[in-house]
């Protein structure tokens, strides 16, 4: 079967047959393991920052792990009021710049740790006088040899092109973190129960997604405050595994602009999740609505001429993380229906060597 890039897709109609399918299965228990095995660092990081807390946090990645970094700024700001921007990993490997870091905490997200443009930031960081933490899945990786602090992620071996359980597990450590930092047990109670609430979402039918998107040629996904994250983790999938084009963004910045592309019949992915941003994703839903979209969502109230996708109720901050899992499995479905293979995307490696 050939796809829609004309690229041979040999797991195409075979439930359960490529990697992405059996990894992304696998996050319940990578979260678990995470959980159990980093208690005592984590908790002894937190216990650092809060005796000296930084004056800002830098968050550096790409693709998937820039993805988690934008869930990370969402807790971090809101939990801990601690200013927190996205650095751009050029200006140490391309330009050589080194802005003043003394103070700072640099937090590296990756699932491989060998991308040398991210690892060269986490060099100039330390240099600069920032505190170097690493979320990283291969803890003897060369990031991990360049950070002073390192959270391993546990995932496990990830031979599929498209991250998934290393995502998952990223967002839970940030979770764990941020808990930790800010002192709230009972996110930390609720954060035990999440590798549960993962097995239960990737049960959860979201097929109602295939015959909105198999045809598709262009996609909006929009969500606000963390579950922007995952608008942003969703519209790389559809590009990277089943060669739509989709963009994310923020239900507030989509009104700005973009909206006047939608017209009837256009797809929109939504996420909401139970906190102050729900209305404004409602209200951008319903705008999509009138003018005729065709509209997946998942979490917020039921509204007329849209698709509710079922979703699990726990803690605001966990929401975006099991609709994130129940999306993995529908998009490697979505992947193989419009005949790719999403375990080997064109034109892309597991280990991605910018500079």
């Amino acid at each position: 079967m050939t796809g829609f890039g004309g690229r041979e897709a040999p797991a195409a109609g075979k439930a359960g047959a490529t990697a992405m399918f059996r990894e992304a299965a696998q996050a319940p228990a990578a979260v678990e393991a995470q959980l159990r095995l980093n208690g005592g660092c984590v908790r002894d990081l937190a216990k650092r920052l809060r005796s000296a807390p930084p004056r800002a946090l830098v968050t550096i990645g790409r693709g998937s792990s820039d993805n988690a970094a934008t869930f990370a700024r969402y807790l971090i700001e809101t939990r801990l009021q601690i200013l927190t921007a996205s650095a751009a990993p050029s200006v140490s490997s391309v330009y050589a710049a080194a802005p003043d870091m003394a103070g700072a905490v640099a937090l590296v997200i990756s699932q491989s740790g060998r991308s040398p443009d991210l690892i060269a930031a986490a060099h100039a960081a330390a240099a600069a006088g920032a505190l170097v933490i690493a979320m990283v899945n291969d803890d003897s990786s060369p990031l991990a040899e360049a950070a002073e602090v390192v959270i391993p992620l546990w995932a496990g071996p990830e031979k599929s092109v498209a991250a998934t359980k290393s995502f998952i597990a990223a967002l839970a450590a940030i979770v764990q973190l941020t808990a930790h930092w800010s002192g709230d047990d009972a996110l930390l109670a609720d954060l035990d129960r999440l590798p549960g609430l993962l097995g239960r979402a990737w049960a959860l039918d979201w097929s109602a997604c295939l015959s909105v998107l198999t045809p598709a040629q262009h996609l909006y996904v929009v969500a606000r405050g963390p579950g922007l994250a995952i608008a942003q983790e969703a519209a790389l999938k559809f590009k990277e595994t089943s060669g739509l084009h989709a963009e994310a963004f923020s239900a507030a910045e989509v009104r700005h602009g973009p909206m006047t592309l939608v017209g009837p019949g256009f797809p929109v992915l939504a996420f909401a999740q139970a906190d102050e941003t729900r209305e404004g994703v409602e209200a951008a839903v319903g705008a999509f609505a009138d003018q005729g979209a065709q509209i997946l969502m998942a979490g917020g109230a039921a509204q007329a001429r849209v698709s509710a996708l079922p979703v699990l109720a726990s803690h605001p901050l966990l929401q975006p993380i099991t609709q994130v899992q129940s999306f993995y499995k529908m998009v490697e479905a979505l992947s193989r229906a419009r005949g790719f293979d999403p375990d080997h995307p064109a034109h892309l490696a597991k280990v991605t060597r910018t500079l």
